[in-house]
């Protein structure tokens, strides 16, 4: 029987932790009991996000940090390991994307883009790996990709590099898992692709917020708390047992 009783009292490190999907993760997961270590740029949502959760949990971390920055990153799970030792579960959730056609030679949103969703995620990984090992080698690494990691829609001009970056991901997921493998750790590595899911997501990639507001009114979307349900059930899973990689889309999407 699934259960998330071995995961009382652990830690958990959520980026992008701000809105959306990581903020529904971090309520779940505190409502599961967990440690909460927030992480994201926007400190004043982070610290109401802590407020609304730790009357349920009583243990709740803000870090404002900026995963462009290694030496803020590396902040950030410093102080998590002076304070409650170091991280258990990581949910590598942070991400941007842009709307923006190779041909209009937007350099400074491909390099956000890339350094967001691959760097980040990637150094996130190493220092939550890190913890883990010294934790009793068991913790459990859980990537949020994106349905574009496996298809590009057709017509779909100006996804380019976001789409790069989030099969980038998918690579990622299975390259840790294989290291992992190699080290016969217990760490388990996860990746969840969403569909469709109603965030702030669709307007800041189109820089149109009414744009971004029609995409998700064409059908019954996913919404956050759908993804975190998804997140506890990974967790929830058996030791023996990895759900390595899952594609969740609405019903409705037809791609």
């Amino acid at each position: 029987m699934y259960s998330m009783e071995r995961w009382k009292g652990r830690v958990a490190f959520i980026t992008g932790a701000s809105s959306g999907i990581g903020r529904a993760v971090a309520a779940t997961l505190a409502g599961n009991n967990l440690r909460i270590a927030l992480c994201a740029r926007r400190e004043e949502r982070l610290i109401e996000l802590a407020g609304e959760i730790e009357s349920e949990s009583g243990a709740v971390m803000v870090l404002p940090t900026d995963l462009r920055d290694g030496g803020q990153v590396r902040a950030a799970f410093d102080s998590v390991r002076t304070h409650w030792g170091g991280v258990d579960v990581l949910i590598n959730n942070a991400g941007v994307g842009y709307k923006t056609p190779l041909y209009h030679g937007d350099l400074d949103r491909w390099k956000e883009m890339i350094e967001v969703n691959i760097l980040g995620l990637s150094q996130c990984a190493y220092e939550a790996m890190s913890d883990m090992r010294e934790r009793g080698d068991n913790g459990h690494i859980i990537n949020i990709s994106s349905i574009g990691a496996y298809r590009h829609k057709s017509g779909s001009i100006g996804n380019a590099i976001y789409v790069a970056t989030k099969r980038a991901v998918r690579s990622l997921n299975e390259s840790i898992r294989m290291e992992l493998r190699s080290l016969d750790s217990n760490i388990r590595v996860s990746s969840v692709s969403p569909g469709l899911v109603e965030t702030e997501f669709a307007a800041r990639f189109l820089q149109d917020e009414k744009a971004g507001k029609t995409i998700y009114q064409q059908i019954r979307t996913l919404q956050p708390e759908d993804i975190a349900e998804m997140i506890r059930f990974i967790l929830s899973s058996p030791p023996h047992v990895e759900i390595h990689d899952l594609i969740v889309r609405p019903t409705g999407q037809e791609s």
